[in-house]
């Protein structure tokens, strides 16, 4: 551990820029990361995301910009920067003909651990990743899930003061991928914590804060609430009703227009008489006004509907996502951020 100040950033990247030819991967990126801090890294295939983590870590040469880690110059003392650094590259490599124990020893050995200490360590990287039942066995016949977890154990052995994950619950299954965010969440009261992921369930679960980039550049930057507040969908309330007749529930959607909070209505036939409404929510001019969900369910009651679901969105990071990043559409244009609603809400490309 540094012992570096804990009023500072653990992370500090000025003017990160990444040329390869003509072409730029990562355009003029600055963002610090203070200790405590899980950061979220998300964007589109060829954002620059993985390119960016490679420079942070110094393992891919800068063309322009400045990085320190605990303030630590990444280019001109890379040593002293990567003791202080965890990193967990995309693909996880590692010695394929070793098993994970020897691999493990091997890193707590470069990693200066001797006797106890590094057994203490590996042990407790081993307990934390759930790598016993694999131990033995050589990891080019591990499953992906298990080569990803003894690329994690790698990363955390030596306990640094900062983690740079590239994916880092690609390839577990939902129990393990539960079981890293927790581990991760642990981590976080001590660490700075970059995590690069596609998994919009992760971001929401586990990180304080998420950068979004496109085409090398970032175009958001905020908590998954401040970014799910740019959505649509934040505060939207979807409610599925039974109906005697088309009649009334044609009267149903022009009550709920009709409400102070509202700015549209959607509305969907379900199957037989169920109709099913979704009621955008108005810009709130002031804290006095009810919700809208509150206000959808007065006037539910007061005119006695047949209310089988009635719910109030927090807004969708998915939409939020697409409406800031460019679509791979051959004419470059962008996704209809509104009839995409069948996108799953859960995961994006990246």
């Amino acid at each position: 551990m540094s012992g570096s100040d804990s009023s500072a950033p653990m992370i500090e990247i000025s003017g990160l820029t990444k040329r390869f030819g003509p072409f730029v991967a990562v355009d003029n990126v600055s963002f610090d990361v203070p200790k405590g801090q899980v950061l979220g890294f998300l964007g589109p295939n060829g954002a620059g995301k993985s390119t960016s983590m490679k420079m942070i870590t110094g393992f891919l040469a800068m063309t322009a910009g400045d990085v320190r880690v605990c303030g630590h110059d990444v280019e001109t003392d890379p040593m002293s920067a990567q003791r202080l650094m965890g990193y967990l590259p995309e693909g996880a490599p590692a010695y394929g003909e070793m098993t994970p124990i020897d691999f493990l020893r091997f890193i707590a050995e470069i990693r200066g651990l001797r006797g106890a200490d590094a057994a203490n360590a590996v042990g407790l990287a081993v307990e934390r990743t759930t790598l016993a039942p694999v131990l033995d066995q050589p990891i080019e016949t591990l499953s992906k899930g298990f080569k990803r977890r003894v690329g994690l154990a790698q990363a955390i052995l030596h306990d640094p003061d900062v983690l740079i994950m590239d994916e880092p619950t690609d390839g577990l299954d939902p129990n393990q991928k539960h079981q890293v965010r927790l581990l991760i969440q642990e981590m976080a009261q001590d660490k700075a914590i970059i995590i690069s992921t596609h998994i919009l369930e992760e971001v929401e679960a586990v990180c304080d804060r998420a950068l979004i980039i496109d085409r090398g550049r970032i175009v958001a930057d905020g908590t998954p609430a401040q970014l799910m507040g740019r959505s649509r969908w934040q505060d939207a309330v979807t409610m599925t009703a039974q109906f005697s007749t088309p009649d009334d529930a044609g009267a149903a959607e022009a009550a709920l227009r009709s409400l102070p909070g509202t700015s549209s209505v959607e509305r969907s036939e379900s199957a037989g008489p169920l109709s099913t409404f979704t009621v955008f929510a108005a810009p709130r001019t002031d804290d006095t006004s009810a919700p809208l969900a509150e206000q959808v369910a007065v006037l539910a009651q007061d005119k006695g509907w047949q209310v089988k679901a009635l719910y109030a969105e927090k807004g969708r990071l998915d939409e939020v996502f697409r409406m800031l990043t460019h679509s791979d559409a051959p004419d470059g244009s962008k996704p209809d951020t509104v009839a995409h609603n069948t996108v799953d809400r859960g995961e994006i490309s990246a």
